[in-house]
Protein backbone atom coordinates (compact mmCIF):
# COMPACT_ATOMS: atom_id res chain seq x y z
CA UNK A 1 0.00 0.00 0.00
CA UNK A 2 0.96 3.58 -0.63
CA UNK A 3 0.77 6.61 1.41
CA UNK A 4 -2.73 8.57 0.62
CA UNK A 5 -1.86 11.69 2.29
CA UNK A 6 0.75 13.07 -0.05
CA UNK A 7 -0.01 16.60 -0.75
CA UNK A 8 -1.80 16.45 -4.10
CA UNK A 9 -1.60 19.63 -6.85
CA UNK A 10 -3.43 22.26 -5.49
CA UNK A 11 -3.42 21.05 -2.01
CA UNK A 12 -1.37 22.20 0.94
CA UNK A 13 -1.79 22.63 4.86
CA UNK A 14 -4.82 25.16 5.02
CA UNK A 15 -6.41 24.26 1.40
CA UNK A 16 -10.40 24.42 2.05
CA UNK A 17 -11.89 22.94 -0.59
CA UNK A 18 -15.26 22.90 -2.39
CA UNK A 19 -16.77 19.93 -3.06
CA UNK A 20 -19.90 17.57 -3.43
CA UNK A 21 -20.67 14.78 -1.14
CA UNK A 22 -23.08 11.98 0.31
CA UNK A 23 -22.76 11.85 4.24
CA UNK A 24 -23.89 9.24 6.70
CA UNK A 25 -25.06 11.28 9.54
CA UNK A 26 -27.44 9.47 11.47
CA UNK A 27 -27.10 6.37 9.35
CA UNK A 28 -26.94 4.00 12.03
CA UNK A 29 -26.58 0.80 10.09
CA UNK A 30 -23.64 2.01 8.17
CA UNK A 31 -21.88 3.08 11.20
CA UNK A 32 -22.53 -0.53 12.77
CA UNK A 33 -20.37 -1.95 9.95
CA UNK A 34 -17.66 1.17 9.89
CA UNK A 35 -17.21 -0.03 13.74
CA UNK A 36 -16.84 -3.83 12.79
CA UNK A 37 -14.44 -2.85 10.46
CA UNK A 38 -12.34 -0.80 12.77
CA UNK A 39 -12.73 -2.94 15.36
CA UNK A 40 -10.87 -5.97 12.97
CA UNK A 41 -8.01 -3.28 11.71
CA UNK A 42 -7.52 -1.43 15.18
CA UNK A 43 -4.38 -3.77 14.99
CA UNK A 44 -3.58 -3.01 11.18
CA UNK A 45 -0.11 -0.74 11.47
CA UNK A 46 0.05 2.04 8.53
CA UNK A 47 -3.63 2.92 8.77
CA UNK A 48 -5.83 5.53 9.13
CA UNK A 49 -9.36 4.60 10.39
CA UNK A 50 -12.43 6.60 9.29
CA UNK A 51 -14.77 7.49 12.34
CA UNK A 52 -18.20 7.79 11.70
CA UNK A 53 -18.72 11.68 11.56
CA UNK A 54 -16.50 11.85 8.20
CA UNK A 55 -17.20 8.75 6.28
CA UNK A 56 -18.63 9.82 3.00
CA UNK A 57 -19.13 8.92 -0.83
CA UNK A 58 -17.23 11.54 -2.39
CA UNK A 59 -19.08 12.62 -5.54
CA UNK A 60 -17.25 15.73 -7.48
CA UNK A 61 -15.22 18.73 -6.72
CA UNK A 62 -15.72 22.57 -7.48
CA UNK A 63 -12.24 23.51 -6.41
CA UNK A 64 -10.60 25.33 -3.71
CA UNK A 65 -12.02 28.17 -1.76
CA UNK A 66 -9.03 30.53 -3.21
CA UNK A 67 -10.69 29.97 -6.49
CA UNK A 68 -14.49 29.48 -6.00
CA UNK A 69 -16.06 32.25 -4.61
CA UNK A 70 -18.85 32.34 -1.68
CA UNK A 71 -21.31 33.47 -4.48
CA UNK A 72 -20.38 30.77 -7.37
CA UNK A 73 -20.53 28.12 -4.94
CA UNK A 74 -24.45 29.00 -4.03
CA UNK A 75 -25.01 29.80 -7.01
CA UNK A 76 -24.22 25.97 -7.97
CA UNK A 77 -26.12 24.48 -5.06
CA UNK A 78 -29.08 26.98 -6.20
CA UNK A 79 -29.05 25.34 -9.72
CA UNK A 80 -28.35 21.63 -8.28
CA UNK A 81 -31.69 21.89 -6.18
CA UNK A 82 -33.42 22.10 -9.56
CA UNK A 83 -31.55 18.93 -11.16
CA UNK A 84 -31.53 16.92 -8.08
CA UNK A 85 -35.35 17.76 -7.21
CA UNK A 86 -35.75 15.00 -10.31
CA UNK A 87 -34.54 12.05 -8.54
CA UNK A 88 -35.88 10.34 -6.12
CA UNK A 89 -34.31 9.02 -2.97
CA UNK A 90 -33.02 6.03 -3.39
CA UNK A 91 -31.14 2.77 -0.90
CA UNK A 92 -27.88 2.29 -1.27
CA UNK A 93 -26.10 -1.32 0.06
CA UNK A 94 -22.68 -0.53 1.54
CA UNK A 95 -19.35 -3.73 1.73
CA UNK A 96 -17.73 -5.75 1.86
CA UNK A 97 -14.66 -3.84 2.37
CA UNK A 98 -12.32 -4.31 -0.51
CA UNK A 99 -8.11 -3.22 -0.17
CA UNK A 100 -6.92 -0.48 -3.03
CA UNK A 101 -3.52 1.00 -3.34
CA UNK A 102 -4.49 3.82 -0.60
CA UNK A 103 -7.11 2.93 1.42
CA UNK A 104 -9.90 0.19 2.86
CA UNK A 105 -13.17 0.83 0.08
CA UNK A 106 -16.91 -0.48 0.80
CA UNK A 107 -18.09 -1.03 -2.50
CA UNK A 108 -21.54 0.29 -3.24
CA UNK A 109 -24.51 -0.89 -4.57
CA UNK A 110 -26.68 -0.31 -6.82
CA UNK A 111 -24.21 2.24 -8.51
CA UNK A 112 -26.75 3.48 -11.27
CA UNK A 113 -28.17 6.53 -8.60
CA UNK A 114 -24.74 7.60 -7.50
CA UNK A 115 -23.75 8.22 -10.68
CA UNK A 116 -27.64 10.22 -11.54
CA UNK A 117 -26.89 12.13 -8.62
CA UNK A 118 -23.15 12.96 -9.84
CA UNK A 119 -24.36 13.77 -13.48
CA UNK A 120 -27.28 16.18 -11.99
CA UNK A 121 -24.87 18.05 -10.01
CA UNK A 122 -22.62 18.58 -13.12
CA UNK A 123 -25.72 19.54 -14.99
CA UNK A 124 -25.56 22.12 -12.31
CA UNK A 125 -21.92 23.34 -12.61
CA UNK A 126 -22.40 23.40 -15.78
CA UNK A 127 -25.45 25.89 -15.45
CA UNK A 128 -23.02 28.35 -14.07
CA UNK A 129 -19.58 27.54 -15.40
CA UNK A 130 -18.57 27.22 -18.54
CA UNK A 131 -16.55 23.81 -17.88
CA UNK A 132 -16.91 21.60 -15.39
CA UNK A 133 -13.80 20.48 -13.59
CA UNK A 134 -13.46 16.75 -13.07
CA UNK A 135 -13.39 14.10 -15.64
CA UNK A 136 -17.06 13.21 -15.83
CA UNK A 137 -15.31 9.11 -16.77
CA UNK A 138 -13.51 7.09 -14.27
CA UNK A 139 -15.62 7.43 -11.64
CA UNK A 140 -16.57 4.77 -8.84
CA UNK A 141 -18.73 4.90 -5.94
CA UNK A 142 -17.45 3.93 -2.83
CA UNK A 143 -17.09 4.88 1.00
CA UNK A 144 -13.33 4.94 2.33
CA UNK A 145 -13.24 3.08 5.80
CA UNK A 146 -9.46 3.55 6.33
CA UNK A 147 -6.48 5.06 4.30
CA UNK A 148 -2.93 3.98 3.76
CA UNK A 149 -0.54 6.53 6.24
CA UNK A 150 2.00 4.76 5.02
CA UNK A 151 4.04 2.73 2.14
CA UNK A 152 4.32 -1.17 3.36
CA UNK A 153 2.55 -4.22 2.32
CA UNK A 154 -1.40 -4.78 2.14
CA UNK A 155 -1.22 -8.46 3.06
CA UNK A 156 -1.97 -7.20 7.00
CA UNK A 157 -5.45 -5.18 5.97
CA UNK A 158 -6.43 -7.76 3.76
CA UNK A 159 -5.89 -10.74 6.17
CA UNK A 160 -7.84 -8.51 8.58
CA UNK A 161 -10.36 -8.22 6.44
CA UNK A 162 -10.93 -11.79 5.43
CA UNK A 163 -11.70 -12.76 9.09
CA UNK A 164 -14.69 -10.12 9.28
CA UNK A 165 -17.55 -11.61 9.34
CA UNK A 166 -20.12 -8.74 8.98
CA UNK A 167 -22.69 -8.41 6.66
CA UNK A 168 -23.15 -4.93 4.25
CA UNK A 169 -25.12 -2.09 5.72
CA UNK A 170 -27.97 -0.14 4.39
CA UNK A 171 -28.17 3.44 3.88
CA UNK A 172 -31.20 5.96 3.18
CA UNK A 173 -30.04 8.72 0.50
CA UNK A 174 -32.21 11.49 0.50
CA UNK A 175 -29.52 14.93 0.03
CA UNK A 176 -26.15 15.43 -1.65
CA UNK A 177 -24.34 18.47 0.11
CA UNK A 178 -21.87 20.56 -0.70
CA UNK A 179 -18.76 20.88 1.57
CA UNK A 180 -15.70 22.87 2.22
CA UNK A 181 -13.33 20.31 2.95
CA UNK A 182 -9.61 20.32 4.38
CA UNK A 183 -7.25 17.69 5.44
CA UNK A 184 -5.05 19.22 7.40
CA UNK A 185 -4.93 16.54 10.20
CA UNK A 186 -4.55 13.40 7.90
CA UNK A 187 -8.42 12.84 7.98
CA UNK A 188 -11.12 14.52 5.64
CA UNK A 189 -13.18 17.04 7.41
CA UNK A 190 -15.79 19.73 6.57
CA UNK A 191 -18.36 22.07 7.09
CA UNK A 192 -21.48 21.87 5.10
CA UNK A 193 -21.93 25.08 3.11
CA UNK A 194 -25.47 23.66 1.56
CA UNK A 195 -27.85 20.15 1.89
CA UNK A 196 -29.34 20.14 -1.15
CA UNK A 197 -32.55 17.24 -1.13
CA UNK A 198 -33.39 14.97 -3.37
CA UNK A 199 -37.13 14.55 -4.90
Amino acid sequence: MADHWWWRPGWAPGTRWYTWHLVFDGADDVHRLAADYRHALAEVPGLTLVPDRWLHLTMQGLGSTAEVSEAAARAIADAAAHHLAKIPPFDLALGPAIVTREALLLTVDPAEPVHAVRSAIRGAIADVWPKVPESADGFRPHVSVAYSSADGPARPAADALARVTTYPATARIAAAELIILNRDRQMYEWETAARVPLG
